[in-house]
């Protein structure tokens, strides 16, 4: 099986590519890094676990897709910015069989890569596993947890079971969901309330559940989620989520930073628009009100804006 990675010289990218590779497939990582590319087909790509285990895996790398010759999965890990060049630059590899998966962050890439590649190709996921670079070619995986994947208009498929199955024997926990948007949402409003608001001070994602008042405000962040998600046919319980949110932060790595704080810290553009963004842009479209979901946008944008990131 042919697996390419767009984005796959960053964090994710190099986690999911670097362990289907060390798996046996046949994987082409895809990156502008030049750098980076000519040092993983130097050296390998590194996949390090939080207790310190690592693998040594033997990708192709690439800055030029059309290299790379038709795949049977495009899985897409670029930030969302970055996705409809992407897609475009990977069409070469894209044939008549050949599927696109986005695992990204947020709500809104998936419409973007369908007009490119065409509806039938796509279908998505979502991950809880984390990952981050510790230098050129050393990815970390600092968090494992359940990768989805299903159809975009719900069920599973074939080439959905195809490529859950290759994930599990990269050593991925993945699901395959017969309502992939409802878990896509079920993590958006998990970023929605901790990433801004961990983003605004740089904070350590444990720091939120520690003040009332930040406590307070992802309430209200998700229960416009919550809201936004009710008028389009999403299943969401307020309450089961709230408590999972809770949960979660409790039992992360008290250093452990999320990645809007990570992008803001290093001033970097961040994915905003694909997340309290997307809860905004979809209240607008069906009459909600989201006015904390509007300030965390309006927020972060300023703090882009003084990094001299135009929005």
């Amino acid at each position: 099986m042919k697996i390419a990675v767009l984005g796959g010289a960053g964090a994710m990218g190099a986690v999911f590519g670097g362990r289907l590779a060390h798996a046996g497939y046949d994987v082409t990582l895809v990156d502008v890094n030049a750098a980076a590319i000519a040092h993983i087909n130097a050296h390998g790509l590194i996949v390090e676990d939080k207790a310190g285990d690592r693998i040594l895996a033997k990708p192709h790398a690439t800055t030029d897709p059309a290299s790379a010759g038709v795949q049977d999965y495009v899985l897409v890990f670029t930030k969302c910015y970055h996705t409809e060049d992407a897609v475009k630059a990977a069409l070469p590899m894209i044939g008549p069989h050949t599927s696109v998966v986005s695992l990204q962050n947020g709500w809104g890439n998936a419409p973007k890569i369908q007009a490119i590649a065409g509806e039938d190709r796509v279908f998505c996921g979502v991950t809880y596993n984390s990952g981050a670079l510790k230098g050129v070619g050393h990815a970390l995986q600092g968090g494992a947890g359940m990768t989805y994947v299903g159809e975009l208009s719900g069920g599973t498929s074939a080439r959905v079971h195809t490529f859950a199955e290759a994930l599990g024997k990269a050593g991925f926990e993945v699901s395959e969901s017969d309502n992939v948007v409802r878990e896509i949402w079920a993590k958006l409003a998990l970023n929605a309330c901790t990433l801004p608001t961990a983003a605004i001070f740089t904070w350590e994602a444990r720091k939120l559940i520690e003040h009332q008042g930040m406590k307070d405000l992802m309430a209200a962040l998700l229960g416009e989620t919550v809201a936004v998600a009710h008028a389009q046919g999403i299943p969401m319980d307020y309450d089961e989520r709230w408590a999972a949110i809770i949960r979660l932060l409790e039992r992360i790595a008290p250093t452990l930073k999320g990645s809007m704080p990570t992008d803001i810290e290093h001033k970097r553009r961040t994915e905003i628009d694909v997340i309290n963004g997307a809860i905004v842009e979809a209240g607008r479209r069906l009459g909600i009100p989201t006015p904390y979901n509007n300030t965390m946008v309006w927020l972060i944008k300023s703090l882009e804006e003084t990094f001299g990131i135009e929005n």
